[in-house]
């Protein structure tokens, strides 16, 4: 059943009544262009793939098939079944490696959730299941690697750089806890009010939660036309419009930012020259700035046309993981990745996104994002950044807990 007219009001409380009733739903922000947000609800099938399982890509391929209007979530070590790659690390948040349903409800409405207004929109919640869940106050995250680590790690970094292995690694740590009050819309309400950022999602699907305050798209196909819009450069919003005049401007003056955009742009277009047309791959946007609440972002957009036969799982396999969240070249990153790391990032640096039923997709990349296992209480949120020949250790990691900033006052 598909609600096109309903307003912002109705669409919260089908929202309410979802997370209050356990009801797999998946809500995606300004995914679409116009400021469409869209709410899918109740599962009439679901796909998950998780890294025991004899399921392959292929029969996620053939669900899809049969399911094509779907919603969910990529994790980060499918790239392990794109490539000839593992994952020896622990995995604290114990997510399967994909998971999709295809929605029995899917709602759409033109507009834009005002989260600052949101408990006034809500006040039915006072009776829902989920406000006996409220987050707790004195709840914790703690970092699974200390700064002295992190520093040290990111000088080994450059030491690979240096040799040659990689120009670039995305070098990431992360922040986990355990809270059994955690509640869903409550987090996202604070993280989306902090972030206000433009490929925003929140989904709940078998008791993984995803919360995503993401700036960045990963992929998005209109017709036979799809573009990728990597990130690479940040700085933080100043205290005043001349501070953060100033801050804009270095962003865009900066030759490090502009050198590690350049590289990853190429990525992309490598990547989508696997499976585009021939002569179709072009940048639309080189070093473009968008600021943001709390951050500037420099962002370049690469489009590419496909064949009508190219499926969604084509277009995975030549293009995923996104190359802003694994460096280049993305193999000889990843191995890295997981020698420095100390974790599988699971769902994170993964997408979250919608498949339309005319076979048109948009996904973003799940940064900014806090996860949440109901199934075992842990929560885990993550950051990092791309170390280049030319990192300062001590900047990546004050720009590593500038990232996460968002996501910690969201889970106080």
């Amino acid at each position: 059943m598909d609600s096109l007219n309903l307003n912002i009001e109705s669409l919260i409380d089908k929202l309410i009544d979802a997370s209050a009733n356990g009801d797999d739903f998946c809500l995606l922000e300004s995914g679409a262009e116009g400021n469409e947000v869209m709410l899918g609800i109740g599962s009439s099938s679901r796909f998950v793939l998780n890294s025991a399982d004899d399921q392959s890509f292929a029969d996620f391929q053939s669900w899809l098939d049969q399911n094509p209007r779907a919603m969910g979530w990529l994790g980060y070590d499918l790239k392990n079944r794109i490539e000839n790659l593992e994952s020896k690390n622990d995995d604290p948040l114990e997510f399967p490696e994909l998971s999709f349903f295809s929605p029995a409800e899917l709602i759409k409405t033109k507009g834009k959730i005002n989260w600052e207004e949101f408990t006034s929109l809500t006040s039915k919640r006072e009776n829902a299941k989920s406000s006996q869940n409220k987050n707790d106050s004195n709840f914790d995250i703690f970092p699974l690697i200390s700064k002295k680590e992190y520093l040290q790690n990111v000088r080994k970094i450059k030491q690979h750089i240096q040799s040659g292995d990689v120009y670039e690694l995305n070098y990431c740590q992360a922040f986990v806890g355990s809270n059994p009050k955690f509640d869903l819309l409550t987090t996202y309400a604070r993280l989306s009010k902090q972030t206000q950022a433009p490929m925003s999602g929140m989904m709940s699907l078998g008791g993984h939660q995803i919360l995503s305050g993401s700036p960045e798209r990963f992929i998005r196909k209109q017709h036979q036309t799809i573009i990728s819009q990597p990130i690479k450069g940040t700085r933080p919003r100043g205290e005043t419009p001349e501070k953060d005049k100033t801050l804009k401007q270095k962003l865009e003056k900066s030759v490090k930012d502009k050198s590690e955009n350049v590289m990853i742009a190429d990525l992309v277009r490598n990547d989508l020259s696997k499976i585009a047309s021939p002569g179709s791959v072009k940048a639309d946007e080189l070093f473009t700035i968008y600021s943001f609440p709390t951050v500037h972002q420099m962002i370049s957009t690469i489009s590419a046309q496909v064949q009508v036969e190219t499926s969604f799982t084509d277009i995975l396999r030549a293009t995923f993981p996104m190359g802003s969240m694994t460096g280049a070249p993305k193999i000889s990153a990843m191995k890295l990745i997981d020698q420095f790391e100390n974790f599988k990032r699971g769902p994170y640096s993964g997408a979250l996104g919608f498949l339309n039923s005319n076979g048109d997709f948009d996904f973003n990349v799940l940064i900014r994002s806090i996860f949440h296992n109901a199934n075992n209480n842990v929560v885990a949120t993550f950051a990092g950044g791309a170390i280049t020949a030319e990192s300062d250790p001590e900047e990546e990691y004050a720009e590593c807990m500038l990232k996460a900033k968002s996501m910690f006052n969201a889970l106080k």
